[in-house]
């Protein structure tokens, strides 16, 4: 439970799909805890379950995942800023969480991280209780499946440098928030490689 305020971050971001009273805002300001992680805290373990979602406050975090060769591969970058959109805001592994399966992700803080914290309860319970909160959570779950498949789209089909074009084209910010090392492995190559093709643009 958290008073209604500290959710404002939370419920600015519902109000861009669906309209909020002060009894929906309550309701849901009941189920949820605010939590600090510090730096380095792993969030989530690959091959673990996965029942909590974060909404992040503030603070960076990525999530990743390791691939046939046992190469760390960056799957998504984890912060709230004026270019946040709804994958750099909640830090899960929507297909475990949704299908009770274990994580294909792992989830670290960067930084000491801030969030508010949702159980797979309390999820399920504002469901239950909220029309509101289930026509929002369905939105969300729609973007989550776009984001992915177009996460999945980048890397299996585009080259290395028409990755990094579209990294500047549509995330740029990424480049001044986290490092080159990072940057790399969201593209799926090393960090020589990276400055390599950064030379050439």
């Amino acid at each position: 439970m958290i008073p209604v305020e500290i959710g404002e971050p939370f419920f600015n971001y519902m109000r861009k799909f669906v309209e909020l009273d002060a009894d929906t805002m309550q309701l849901i300001a009941g189920h949820t805890s605010e939590v600090t992680l510090p730096e380095k805290h792993l969030l989530l373990l690959e091959g673990n379950p996965c029942d909590k979602i974060y909404f992040i406050v503030s603070g960076l975090g990525r999530s990743y995942y390791t691939d046939f060769s046992g190469k760390t591969i960056t799957w998504n970058f984890y912060f709230n800023t004026p270019d946040s959109v709804s994958k750099n805001l909640f830090a899960t592994d929507y297909r475990a969480f949704l299908s009770n399966t274990v994580s294909s992700i792992a989830i670290e803080a960067l930084t000491e991280v801030q969030a508010l914290l949702f159980t797979k309860k309390e999820v399920n319970y504002l469901i239950e209780k909220s029309f509101t909160y289930e026509r929002w959570l369905r939105k969300l779950n729609e973007t989550a499946f776009m984001n992915m498949y177009d996460r999945a789209f980048t890397l299996l089909t585009m080259a290395a440098a028409d990755r990094y074009d579209k990294l500047v084209k549509e995330e740029s910010h990424l480049l001044q928030m986290f490092s080159n090392y990072y940057i790399a492995s969201y593209l799926g190559i090393a960090p020589q490689s990276l400055s390599r093709i950064r030379s050439q643009h």
